[in-house]
């Protein structure tokens, strides 16, 4: 009897369905509609016909669909349109105000996400294309590719909070000066404004934290990859806005020391004494927590320090170099950037997250620390 009592009960809970904590309820989704909903009323009025707003909202819902592969076609086919004329036609010539949407995405997020402790985060990402009339294209680095190759390049700035929540709010597509803006003829053909002037990617960096600034956007700090790191004009502008910022520099960078003597930062990572070094966490990655070794060091001017990080398997090793007014005194109080370094993508969210991490020395260095950003860095 016992025994036929344990298979039902038995097969109760096997034909029970499975309820995650994290599972989403009809209740979330109705939430998410009408908050949608509410997005498109918001953006509406950037639209004057009635068909450019219905192709607006196609192509929103295209891009948050889980299509696999996002183009013309496969948008068309998932919000029931037979062929994507009409969403190329409503991107390419009906007349509606990128920048006035931009604006809105902006003060959409700020709404939800306004952060004190938020992190602007700048990457340049490229785009490949095979022939030569998309704006701005020609043969180029992209670190996002990793090769030379036929692409664009845009400029995207990025705001993180500290609960990890990510979102960009700005860009800027790259144009090359002699390729593109020395040839009026192209330009006018592809339709560039005639009084656009040439603009490097860090000077569209400054464009975009200018524009941030503006806006009211709260953040603490600026992280960047190398081709920013190593730009003079970029960090003079932070450091005369005095905006704190980490920023991954080349190897070979150099810096004088509190001594007086300049070092070189690869050679000096291999004379660093053991005990120099910490072992933290900087995040949750697919595989667990983010795990390397680090070290600060501090340099002939109070306000910069120089920050190394090695990897736990292969010792590789990535140097930055942090500004911040008011520095601290002892790596103790800092956590290291879960996402300062080269970031291949602004929008990839495994390289744009800021972690409040829970932090634990290595070895022989007392210390378990909390903190949402490294070097400490506070606007002053």
């Amino acid at each position: 009897m016992r025994g036929r009592d344990n298979s039902a009960m038995s097969s109760a809970l096997t034909n029970r369905p499975v309820v995650y904590s994290d599972a989403v309820t009809y209740a979330d989704l109705d939430l998410w509609k009408s908050e949608l909903a509410d997005l498109f009323t918001r953006i509406g009025p950037l639209f004057y016909r009635t068909e450019s707003k219905k192709h607006a909202e196609q192509y929103v819902r295209g891009l948050l669909s889980p299509l696999e592969r996002k183009n013309g076609w496969t948008i068309a086919e998932y919000v029931g349109e037979s062929e994507p004329t009409a969403l190329q036609r409503f991107l390419n010539l009906s007349p509606w105000d990128a920048d006035a949407l931009l604006e809105v995405n902006r003060e959409y997020a700020m709404e939800h996400l306004a952060d004190p402790g938020g992190i602007l985060v700048a990457d340049p990402t490229g785009f490949a294309k095979k022939g030569d009339k998309s704006v701005g294209v020609q043969r180029q680095y992209s670190g996002t590719l990793g090769r030379i190759d036929n692409c664009q390049i845009a400029t995207f700035l990025g705001y993180v909070t500290p609960n990890r929540d990510r979102v960009l709010v700005d860009r800027r597509l790259y144009m090359p000066k002699d390729s593109w803006l020395a040839d009026p003829a192209r330009c006018a053909a592809a339709g560039v404004p005639a009084d656009l002037t040439f603009t490097t990617r860090p000077g569209q960096v400054i464009e975009m934290i200018r524009a941030a600034r503006a806006a009211g956007m709260p953040f603490a700090w600026f992280t960047a990859d190398e081709e920013f790191g190593q730009n003079p004009g970029l960090c003079d502008y932070l450091e005369e806005s005095r905006i704190p910022y980490v920023l991954a520099v080349p190897k070979n960078t150099q810096f004088t020391d509190p001594a007086g003597k300049v070092v070189q930062f690869d050679e000096l990572a291999r004379t660093l004494r053991r005990n120099v070094w910490q072992r933290r966490a900087c995040g949750i990655g697919s595989k667990g927590f983010r795990v390397y070794d680090w070290a600060l060091i501090d340099s002939a001017a109070p306000d910069h320090q120089y920050l190394i990080r090695r990897s736990i398997d292969d010792a590789e090793l990535a140097f930055y170099h942090c500004y911040n007014r008011t520095t601290p005194t002892s790596v103790n109080s800092s956590t290291p950037p879960a996402h300062a370094g080269p970031s291949k993508n602004a929008s990839d969210p495994g390289r744009t997250k800021s972690d409040l991490t829970t932090t634990k020395s290595a070895p022989g260095t007392p210390g378990i620390d909390i903190s949402p950003s490294p070097c400490s860095p506070t606007p002053s």
